[in-house]
């Protein structure tokens, strides 16, 4: 019997739009289409920078089984310790050893485990250490434990994004980028078998600027003066991914973009 699965990925989930957006359009994604699993990249929901305990447990009780992280997953000090006494969050695998949290984790349903890798580029990126030699790294740890893999590649470069697809393609089932909070037209299944999307986008206010109010980012960007951004509540989507796998272990056999506003949620 073939070990096939449905794994919904969310993108940066930004500010208290973002995870209203999230946690309205759950249950309508859930009914279209009855997903195994939900991954969810939440670095930016705690107001536009990094997460709390309490935002996460909201997060695990609406169904999330994986949150990652990113660049920002220590803004909030309070996240240090529930970072390792939780599996489920993920700060990414090539910062400090000696930093909270991990970088890995498996989890199990229906009789197939996934196993989900956080990674930070390096390019533009304060990284302790190299993403690539750490995929090998995470993924030497995960050999045996999993039926598919997920990579969180959360980037600033393009080009370092689509180098770990092709890096990775046929060794994970799917790599999907994610930071620059804008989706991408790429989302593809790679010659290797593995899904592959540069962008997954954002889980926030679209009539924002990446999920800041517009009005301030004009501002900041126009006057070269500091300026105080705050999260934006202006016509939020969720931008997200959903791979369905193949019954063949490390293989995707589809990537559909999910762009939705939250209008389409019971909220």
């Amino acid at each position: 019997m073939g070990r096939h699965a449905r794994i919904l990925f969310a993108g940066d989930v930004v500010g208290g739009s973002g995870k209203r957006a999230l946690l309205a359009l759950l249950p309508v994604l859930r009914e279209r289409h009855d997903p195994d699993f939900v991954v969810v990249n939440g670095e930016n929901v705690a107001g536009g920078v990094g997460i709390t305990p309490k935002i996460a447990d909201q997060l695990f009780a609406a169904g999330v089984d994986v949150i990652t992280l990113g660049n920002h997953t220590y803004r909030q000090r309070e996240i240090y310790p529930y970072l390792d006494e939780h599996d489920a969050i993920l700060r990414p695998a090539n910062f400090l050893r000696s930093q909270p949290g991990h970088g890995s984790c498996v989890v199990t349903r229906n009789g197939v485990s996934l196993g989900v890798v956080s990674l930070s580029g390096n390019l533009f990126m304060d990284a302790g250490r190299p993403a690539f030699a750490e995929a090998d790294a995470s993924l030497h740890a995960l050999r045996g434990r999993a039926d598919h893999i997920l990579v969180d590649m959360h980037a600033e470069a393009t080009s370092e994004k689509v180098a770990m697809g092709w890096y990775l393609d046929g060794r994970v089932t799917a790599v999907v980028g994610t930071h620059t909070h804008v989706p991408t037209a790429d989302a593809r299944i790679l010659p290797g078998g593995t899904a592959y999307i540069t962008d997954v986008g954002m889980t926030g206010a679209r009539g924002g600027v990446i999920g800041v109010r517009r009005e301030q980012a004009i501002e900041a960007l126009a006057t070269k003066m500091p300026v105080r951004f705050e999260t934006s509540d202006d016509d939020p989507w969720l931008n997200g991914v959903l791979i369905m796998t193949a019954d063949e272990p490390m293989r995707a056999r589809s990537i559909e973009q999910l762009l939705l506003p939250a209008t389409h949620g019971s909220a």
